[in-house]
């Protein structure tokens, strides 16, 4: 916690707004998508998904795996406990669906779908889109497709299955995701595995979202070691999440920008 208090400190000395910024592409993305105050309907949806958990007090087996196929925690957990701690905030789902909004990927893949609170954020913000989500515990990920099916949201496949046995599977290489939302495994090992193993996958328009950039000492690492590969020419660190994008008409720049 005291290292997270100091990054989020450094943070604010650093962080800028739109008007410090003179790309155009970042400062459209930023005036248009992340300050973007306007209510949209999807809004509602994200809530009554989010209440709709909030309220469910049936306890789960949840099942947590590491960078490879060794379970490292298994427990019984309560499921409004499990969305109330372990997903996404009403305000990160808001912009990660402003975010899939704005770039309009047509394919869109998640690491670690929990309870789908990211999911449906994901899958609302472009409703053409084809969302593959990955989850390794059976029990959320059964948890989740009754979301999904509860909010007739029908454009997410959901795969159960070990991220590490996933990516070495015939279904690997995967086609272009337009957009990756990073979210199963904060350690530095598996956050660079998965940034390389899916380096194949970029086009021109690819956008990836690494959460918790700042989560640890080795998740930083693990994001300056991101920023300096030679295929990244923007980033953007908001502190919770850092965007990567491989614009190659775009000069290489690094933002990190309040939200």
């Amino acid at each position: 916690m005291l290292f997270q208090i100091k990054s989020y400190l450094k943070f604010l000395w650093h962080s800028k707004n739109e008007h410090a910024v003179h790309s155009p592409f970042v400062f459209h993305l930023i005036t248009k998508c992340f300050y973007e105050k306007k209510s949209k309907p999807e809004y509602s949806i994200l809530k009554e998904y989010r209440k709709s958990l909030l309220a469910n007090k049936k306890t789960i087996e949840v099942t947590d795996f590491g960078a490879g196929s060794k379970v490292f925690k298994s427990n019984t957990r309560q499921i409004a406990k499990i969305a109330k701690t372990a997903g996404i905030t009403r305000k990160r789902a808001e912009l990660l669906f402003r975010i899939t909004n704005y770039f309009q990927p047509e394919s869109i893949l998640e690491i670690g779908t929990s309870l789908g609170l990211a999911t449906s954020a994901l899958a609302l913000g472009n409703p053409k889109a084809s969302v593959t989500t990955l989850e390794g515990c059976p029990e959320t990920a059964n948890q989740c497709q009754l979301q999904l099916q509860k909010f007739n949201i029908n454009n997410v496949e959901l795969v159960l299955t070990k991220f590490s046995t996933y990516f070495s599977t015939s279904r690997f290489p995967l086609p272009a995701s337009h957009l990756i939302y990073f979210d199963g495994n904060h350690s530095k090992k598996a956050t660079l595995e998965y940034f390389e193993l899916l380096l194949p996958t970029i086009s021109n328009e690819t956008v990836w979202i690494f959460d918790d950039i700042h989560w640890s000492p080795e998740m930083e690492a693990a994001w300056e070691i991101i920023k300096t590969h030679p295929k990244v020419t923007v980033t953007i660190d908001t502190f919770q999440w850092g965007l990567v994008f491989f614009r190659k008409e775009q000069e290489k720049e690094h933002f990190v920008i309040r939200v």
